[in-house]
C-alpha cells in the first residue's frame, strides 16, 4: 500500500474485554503488522455513567496478555493524542460548530420529554421512531436567542433527505443506504459530550486512520459517519465489517455460551498463544486445512480477502483442544513458569521441593491436560498421601489387595533407588515368572500410591515419588485393607 496503514481498536470501558472485542482488536493488530503499519488504541469513554477506570485497566490487561501491543494510545503517547475521548471534548464541539456554520448541522432545543412523546406518537401510527426535524429550520435569530437564554440544546446532523449513501466495504462489497431512512442524529449531546457517531469520525480523521475494521453490527452506523466525513471534507477511510460471532446454537454469543472476559480465560488456564490462534479463526481462514498458526504465521498470512461474510461459530471445546496442543509444545521450563501461579494459588507446597522434581511432575502430566487450571488437582497426589481410595477402583483392583501389595512390596525391596527402566524390567520379569498380566501388578500399586485409577505411567510415578514415599504409601494402603478385612 502506498500510504502507511493506520488502524485502531476503540473499546468502550463499560466492562471487560470480551471475546468479540478481542477478535476485533486482533484483526486490526494483524492487519497493521502484516502491512508494517500502526495499531492505535483509543478509549471511547464518552458514556460517563457506565465507563470506569477498572474496566479500562481490564481492557489494557487483556490486550497485554494477548500480546496485542499498540503503537499509540494509553501509556504510548503519539502525535494525535490524547487517546481518551473525554479528554477531547472541546475538540468535538469545535468541529460540530463548524458543521453548524456550514449549514450541515443545527442546534436542537427539543427536550427529552418532547422527543419521547413524539416517538410514542410515531409508534402508534406505525412509523419508525425518528426525529421529525422540528428544529431543522429555526432562524439564526431564534437559535441565538435560545442559546443566550441558557436553554439546553444538542447539535444534530442535517442528514441528506434524498438519494443514497454508499458504503464500499472490503469484505461485503458495496452496500447502499437510502438517505430517507436516516434521521437527523445527534452530534453533541446536551451535556456537551460528543455522541458516538460524531466522536468516532473526528477521532479517526484526526488520527489519520486508513482502515476501519470492526464488527458488522456497526455497518448501519457507517452511512451516517460517511456523511460527516464528507461534510467536513475529511478523506473517507476504507471500511471492513467483520462477521458476528455466534454461539453453537447460532444465537448471538453471550455469557451463557461461555463468552466471558478474556481475563477469565487466562484465569482458567488458557494460553495466550492458543487464544490468539483460535480468535484468528473466528471469521478468517487461510486455506481451510491449517488450524494451528504461530503468531508470526498469522501476521504473514492474514489478509481481509480471507475474512468471511458469514457469522463465525464460537466452539469452546475446540478452543480447549487447541490449548492442549499448545501446552504439549511448551518446554518444561516454560510450562513450569506458567503453571507455578496456579499451583501456588491452590496451596500446594511447591516451595518445599527442588525445581528439578517439580519439572518432573509437570512433565508427567504435560500431555494429559488441556488447561493449566487442571494441574493442581492432577498433581496433588505427588505432594500428599491419599486420604481415601477410589471405591470403584478398589472393588475392581483390590479383590486380593493385601496379597498383591505384599507381592509388589517384595519386588521393590530389591531397589535402593528407583530408575525407570530397571523398575519396568523387574515388574515385567516378575509377571512373566508368575504368569500374571502386568496390569495385575500395576493397577493395585497405582491405587495405593495415588488413590486413583488413572495416573501417568506407574514407573514414572514410582521414580518421582521415590523409595521412601512409595514404601510408606504401600504400608498405609495395606493397613487400610487390613482394617477393612477386620470389619
Amino acid at each position: 500500500m502506498s500510504q502507511e496503514v493506520r488502524v485502531r481498536f476503540a473499546p468502550s470501558p463499560t466492562g471487560y474485554l470480551h471475546v468479540g472485542g478481542a477478535r476485533t482488536a486482533l484483526f486490526n493488530w494483524l492487519f497493521a503488522r502484516h502491512h508494517g503499519g500502526k495499531f492505535i488504541l483509543r478509549i471511547e469513554d464518552t458514556d460517563l455513567v457506565r465507563s470506569t477506570e477498572e474496566s479500562t485497566r481490564a481492557i489494557l490487561e487483556g490486550l497485554s496478555w494477548l500480546g496485542l501491543d499498540w503503537d499509540e494510545g494509553p501509556g504510548k503517547d503519539g502525535p494525535y493524542g490524547p487517546y481518551f475521548q473525554t479528554q477531547r471534548k472541546d475538540l468535538y464541539l469545535s468541529y460540530a460548530k463548524k458543521l453548524v456554520e456550514k449549514g450541515a448541522a443545527y442546534w436542537c432545543f427539543c427536550t427529552p420529554e418532547e422527543l419521547e412523546a413524539r416517538r410514542e406518537e410515531a409508534k402508534k401510527k406505525g412509523l419508525p421512531p425518528r426525529y421529525d426535524g422540528t428544529c431543522r429550520n429555526l432562524s439564526p435569530e431564534e437559535v441565538e436567542e435560545r442559546l443566550a437564554s441558557g436553554q439546553s440544546a444538542t447539535i444534530r446532523m442535517k442528514v441528506a433527505q434524498e438519494g443514497t449513501t454508499k458504503v464500499e466495504d472490503l469484505i461485503r462489497g458495496d452496500v447502499e443506504f437510502n438517505n430517507e431512512v436516516l434521521d437527523d442524529f445527534v452530534l453533541i449531546k446536551s451535556d456537551g459530550m460528543a455522541a458516538y457517531n460524531f466522536a468516532v469520525v473526528i477521532d479517526d480523521a484526526l488520527m489519520k486512520i486508513t482502515h476501519v475494521i470492526r464488527g458488522e453490527d456497526h455497518l448501519s452506523n457507517t452511512p451516517k459517519q460517511i456523511q460527516i466525513y464528507q461534510a467536513l471534507g475529511f478523506p473517507v477511510p476504507e471500511f471492513a465489517h467483520i462477521p458476528m460471532i455466534l454461539g453453537p446454537d447460532k444465537s448471538r454469543l453471550s455469557k451463557r455460551h461461555g463468552a466471558t472476559s478474556v481475563t477469565q480465560y487466562q484465569e482458567e488456564g488458557y494460553l495466550a498463544e492458543a487464544m490468539v490462534n483460535y480468535l484468528a479463526l473466528l471469521g478468517w481462514a487461510y486455506d481451510g486445512s491449517q488450524t494451528l498458526f504461530s503468531r508470526q504465521e498469522l501476521v504473514e498470512k492474514f489478509t481481509l480477502e480471507k475474512v468471511s461474510k458469514n457469522p463465525a461459530i464460537f466452539d469452546g471445546k475446540k478452543l480447549t483442544w487447541m490449548n492442549g496442543q499448545y501446552l504439549r509444545d511448551l518446554t518444561l521450563e516454560d510450562l513450569y513458569q506458567r503453571a507455578l501461579p496456579f499451583l501456588q494459588k491452590a496451596g500446594l507446597p511447591v516451595d518445599k521441593y527442588p525445581k528439578s522434581w517439580l519439572l518432573g511432575i509437570l512433565g508427567s502430566y504435560q500431555t494429559r491436560i488441556e488447561l493449566l487450571s487442571q494441574l493442581p488437582e492432577a498433581l496433588t497426589f505427588y505432594f500428599y498421601d491419599p486420604e481415601e481410595y477410589d471405591p470403584k477402583a478398589a472393588a475392581k483392583h483390590w479383590k486380593n489387595g493385601l496379597e498383591d501389595l505384599a507381592e509388589i512390596k517384595s519386588i521393590l525391596q530389591g531397589f535402593s533407588t528407583y530408575e525407570l527402566e530397571p523398575l519396568e524390567a523387574a515388574f515385567r520379569a516378575h509377571a512373566e515368572q508368575t504368569g500374571k498380566k502386568l496390569g495385575q501388578l500395576i493397577h493395585p500399586l497405582r491405587l495405593a500410591l495415588t488413590g486413583k485409577s488413572v495416573s501417568p505411567g506407574i514407573f514414572e510415578v514410582l521414580v518421582l515419588l521415590g523409595k521412601d514415599t512409595t514404601e510408606r504409601r504401600i504400608e498405609k494402603a495395606m493397613a487400610y485393607l487390613e482394617a477393612q478385612r477386620a470389619d
